[in-house]
């Protein structure tokens, strides 16, 4: 039987931060119609560039690279919390929704720095 090698997807916090991108994703549908191109597309890149940041950093062939990403997917993590805070400032989602997304982020974080430890 062939081993097949591993690659970022088998990666518990690239996992979790996928499910929390498509969250995101459904989330920003609920906006209202003129925030397509600003909030919306906003919150949708920065929690795109999580995973993404992830993704670019995993086969990197210096240890620092990998970690320099990682770092890049935290502060992404951080800008959508700040893009889900004006969400909720501006009523388009209600503070239990903000809570909720705001524990998931909170949960993403340890998960992140576990990795670049």
């Amino acid at each position: 039987m062939t081993k097949t090698k591993s690659n970022f997807e088998d990666l518990e916090v690239w996992q979790k931060a996928r499910k929390f991108r498509n969250r995101i994703s459904d989330l920003t549908d609920s906006f209202p119609g003129e925030e397509k191109y600003r909030l919306s597309d906003q919150i949708l890149r920065a929690s795109r560039s999580v995973t993404a940041n992830l993704a670019e950093g995993y086969e990197r062939f210096h240890y620092q690279e990998n970690v320099q990403f990682a770092r890049q997917a935290r502060g992404s993590l951080y800008e959508t919390l700040d893009h889900l805070t004006v969400a909720r400032d501006e009523g388009y989602i209600q503070e239990d929704t903000f809570t909720e997304f705001k524990s998931e982020i909170f949960d993403i974080l340890p998960l992140i720095n576990g990795y670049v430890s």
